[in-house]
């Protein structure tokens, strides 16, 4: 009965420590991340925002003269708020860890989107999943390939239609690099300031990502969850993210997941203005 106890207590405090060293790791990669990193980050943020945006009016005009019913409609409606949510809500981002709520909101408001053209399509509504790996601009993706990074292991990553062709046939996927210093990067190889950005996509899919990022600078930041999970948190309207606390899967950065989800702002059902960040502007949506 002793040795269970004395057993019980060392892994008890094992556990404390590991918990401990998680604490002052995160605590220290956070102080280690400049103002200029957050605001290439915060950048980048912006130019997802500012895509997202120019596709909504393309949407708009993809529109004109179908007949839309009221789920189209309110899928479009949060789709337009998200917008309007995420653009507030970079203005306000001053520490990187703060760019993980505004790429939910976009997560969020591309998934409304895809869902208003299966409905006016007359398709099934797609399955919520997580962005495209390779470009979380391209949107929801549908469908997980084996991709191997250079110099890398295969393992499965979410893809859009086009990308999963492009690894399926031996050619490079669209890729979306960022700005690290002179050069042009991958956004998973950008350093600790890109974690949350990560996370912001890719958080509830917890393990599957620790596999995903192996061998780059997010590699430890992912543990538990699963696409599960993931589709759960959009049903949940996003009120409550996925826990879950972050694991030792090795790689650069390891630290426990918070709460999602967040305001998801709204709209007053007017004119919306597409004008933010550096991608001109749209004044218009349906006429509800």
């Amino acid at each position: 009965m002793e040795f269970i106890l004395l057993i019980a207590v060392v892994v008890i405090a094992v556990l404390a420590y590991r918990s401990y060293r998680r604490t002052q790791l995160q605590s220290k990669q956070q102080q280690q991340i400049t103002a200029a990193e957050v605001e290439s980050v915060k950048r980048t943020a912006d130019e997802d925002i500012t895509r997202f945006g120019e596709e909504l009016q393309e949407l708009d005009l993809d529109m004109v003269g179908k007949d839309l019913g009221d789920g189209a409609r309110q899928d479009y409606q949060r789709a337009l708020d998200s917008y309007e949510s995420a653009k507030q809500a970079v203005t306000q981002v001053t520490e990187a860890e703060q760019i993980k709520h505004v790429i939910e909101i976009l997560e969020d408001g591309r998934y409304a989107m895809a869902c208003v053209r299966a409905r006016v399509n007359g398709e099934p509504l797609p399955q919520r999943r997580p962005s495209c790996f390779f470009n979380p601009q391209h949107g929801p993706s549908v469908e997980d390939v084996t991709w191997s990074p250079p110099g890398g292991a295969p393992r499965e990553v979410p893809a859009c239609a086009a990308d999963a062709e492009r690894v399926r046939a031996g050619a490079d996927p669209d890729i979306r690099k960022v700005m690290v210093g002179p050069q042009r990067v991958p956004y998973w190889q950008a350093g600790p300031a890109y974690a949350p950005y990560a996370q912001g996509m890719f958080g509830a899919l917890g393990g599957v990502m620790t596999g995903m990022f192996i061998g780059t600078m997010l590699g430890g930041m992912f543990a538990g969850g699963g696409y599960g999970d993931y589709a759960a948190g959009y049903d949940a309207g996003m009120a409550d993210g996925g826990g879950g606390e972050g694991g030792d899967g090795g790689g650069d950065f390891d630290f426990s997941q918070d709460s999602g989800g967040g305001d998801m702002g709204g709209g007053d059902g007017g004119g919306w203005d597409f004008g933010g960040g550096d991608g001109g502007g749209f004044d218009g949506g349906f006429d509800f």
